[in-house]
């Protein structure tokens, strides 16, 4: 491999350090911003995944809907014997099962009242509602209470309640009667967020008390899995197995004609178009209800693209004119190494190589200055009740940069910076070798 043009190369760049600098600068910010905004998208929909994964107990869902003989669908599992055993014989492993029953109520203590969503849980055997929730006041041994409730800080504080009060909670039954409910405060909580500040949790086998559902009945089971890429295809091997044992399944994906919903929301607004006798029963993963989130991730990565786009036709427009100095600058030197024999294609290589390390070596810099500013506000701590909580990683916000990606946009940036310099390379090449030794600069 000749060696010589992509030396001769490297030192034309030293020669004009000031000049390289700026334009490998200009590229190393392009890079960076490009690569902050693919970071922080290759995390977006994962976080939030978790997130609402703990806030929902599980990644993968199974509900049961019926209809009354009133004509009046309900949401509940009576009978989960065959649910568990096509669980078990689906072959997929997963690390915790959460039942869970839920109804919106409005809390009430001392004239003061709020809005809730009760989430009925079996709270003492909760070992991930304790992974998950930090207490500010309270005690986990009150989760034992048969009325147990554990309300957020903010609600908490709303309401003027402490540890051992007891609120009277108003909602409807499954039926659609009214009715009232004592819960006595077990435990307050620090604010897992914003969405998590609206979440109550109260004992399981009491809501179903109050709501019209038996000691052993729910409305969803949650399956926390060990890895959240593994929630599709254990939906769908779940789904296959309790199909096979005969109970009656709404399909799984529904596709929107007019794109006016996510696939998730075409197939609720299907299911609830259909009538059936008996229980049916509804497998989803936690990606499922965040259809709309992945559509943010795609317009991030669309706006990198475009960023990317924008940024580098200005600066290749810097570096096409900083080339055609450059070749006017060496002018004689390029005559000189035509009159000594350097052919037309060579001296085109050497301008190029320049380009090629240009690109490279702002690629670099911009790579690993967008590492730094990553690990710089990988550090910042925010809020736990702040709006962008859900987005973050234990309170932090993550960034995750696909090797490919990363590389993807190193090419993006060579290519670029060589078609740029390709014009004042080629009309280096053209020249005659005695016109250019007459120039005089």
């Amino acid at each position: 491999m000749n060696t010589v043009l992509p030396r001769i190369a490297a030192r034309n760049l030293l020669r004009q350090k000031k000049r390289s600098t700026l334009l490998a600068g200009a590229i190393a910010f392009g890079i960076m911003i490009v690569t902050l905004i693919n970071g922080f998208a290759g995390s977006f929909i994962q976080n939030v995944s978790e997130n609402f994964a703990y806030l929902m107990g599980g990644h993968v869902f199974i509900s049961g809907s019926e209809y009354t003989e009133s004509g009046r669908r309900i949401s509940v599992i009576r009978d989960d014997s065959i649910i568990m055993q096509a669980l078990s014989e689906s072959g997929q492993k997963w690390s915790s099962l959460q039942k869970t029953s839920e109804t919106t109520a409005t809390l009430i203590f001392e004239g003061k009242s709020i809005s809730q969503n009760l989430t009925g849980i079996d709270l003492a055997h909760s070992a991930m509602l304790k992974e998950r929730l930090a207490l500010v006041s309270g005690s986990w041994d009150n989760l034992a209470w048969p009325n147990a409730i554990i309300l957020s800080q903010s609600v908490a504080k709303k309401l003027n309640v402490l540890p051992g009060d007891t609120v009277v909670a108003q909602f409807q039954t499954v039926t659609g009667q009214n009715n009232v409910g004592e819960f006595r405060l077990a435990a307050v909580t620090v604010d897992s967020s914003f969405i998590g500040s609206i979440m109550t949790y109260v004992q399981l086998d009491y809501l179903n008390s109050l709501i019209g559902l038996g000691k052993n009945e729910y409305m969803s089971l949650g399956i926390m899995l060990d890895n959240l890429e593994r929630s599709d295809a254990f939906a769908t091997s779940l789904y296959t197995s309790m199909k096979g044992m005969g109970l009656q399944l709404f399909e799984r994906s529904t596709q929107d004609e007019n794109g006016a919903m996510t696939p998730f929301q075409a197939m609720i607004g299907s299911q609830n178009s259909e009538e059936w006798t008996g229980t049916q029963y509804r497998v989803f993963t936690v990606d499922d209800v965040l259809a709309q989130a992945k559509q943010i991730v795609v317009a991030l990565d669309t706006a990198s693209v475009a960023i990317l786009i924008v940024l580098f036709a200005i600066v290749m427009i810097g570096i096409s004119n900083s080339f055609r100095m450059a070749m006017y600058e060496r002018i004689r030197e390029i005559g000189t190494m035509r009159a000594v024999g350097v052919q037309r294609n060579e001296i085109r290589s050497m301008f190029l190589y320049e380009a090629l390390f240009l690109a490279l070596a702002g690629a670099v810099v911009g790579i690993i200055l967008a590492l730094v500013v990553m690990a710089i506000l990988g550090l910042i701590t925010f809020d736990p009740q702040s709006p962008v909580f859900l987005i973050l990683k234990r309170g932090h916000l993550s960034f995750y940069l696909p090797p490919l990606r990363a590389l993807g946009n190193i090419a993006i940036i060579a290519v670029l910076t060589l078609v740029a310099v390709y014009a004042p390379a080629n009309a280096a090449a053209k020249m005659p070798p005695a016109e250019a030794l007459r120039t005089v600069k």
